[in-house]
């Protein structure tokens, strides 16, 4: 499969606003995981790419978190972080992109209901899984307890950022004329 060079600057670009909006963060006091921007990027990816890229941008992006940039938030990086608390949520970033870009093209996007029910799956739920499984291991917390530090207080803002993402989207998708 070949891909274009607009394709390839684009997954270059979601692989930086990323790591850019990494730094936007909101630690709290009662979580190892602090609340921040990069779910952001994972959304736009899975939105303005086809799967493959819209994995391989969030690929790249931690990738270059691996080889000791400080892209990860609060510009943290390294293996130890991603094998760290807040590990799985980073390596969520891959399998949310892939799946929102994979669900959107099999919704009707004029159908708003889908297209955010998609964004949710993709940029919370798939994060939220793949995050909490390692938060629990990592630092020997139930479900129940994981699911309290780990995804719970972080739900209003990751659905504001659904909105916010969708409401964006459609605009650089579909720009007002005139």
């Amino acid at each position: 499969m070949r891909f274009n060079t607009h394709e390839l600057t684009v997954t270059a670009f979601c692989a930086a606003v990323t790591a850019v909006l990494a730094w936007v963060i909101i630690p709290l006091p009662f979580s190892p995981v602090p609340v921040s921007g990069q779910t952001i990027g994972v959304m736009l990816a899975g939105i303005l790419l086809p799967p493959r890229l819209a994995a391989a941008s969030q690929v790249i992006y931690v990738l270059l978190g691996l080889i000791g940039l400080p892209v990860f938030s609060g510009g943290n990086s390294g293996l130890g972080t991603l094998l760290g608390p807040t590990g799985g949520y980073i390596w969520a970033f891959v399998v949310g992109a892939y799946c929102i870009s994979k669900g959107l093209r099999k919704v009707d996007k004029q159908n708003k209901a889908a297209y955010y029910s998609v964004l949710c799956l993709g940029g919370v739920v798939v994060i939220y899984l793949f995050g909490m499984i390692q938060l629990m291991f990592v630092a020997d917390l139930p479900f129940g307890k994981a699911f309290l530090a780990g995804a719970l207080p972080f739900l209003p803002g990751d659905l504001a950022k659904v909105a916010l993402v969708g409401i964006l989207a459609r605009r650089v998708k579909h720009p007002r004329r005139g």
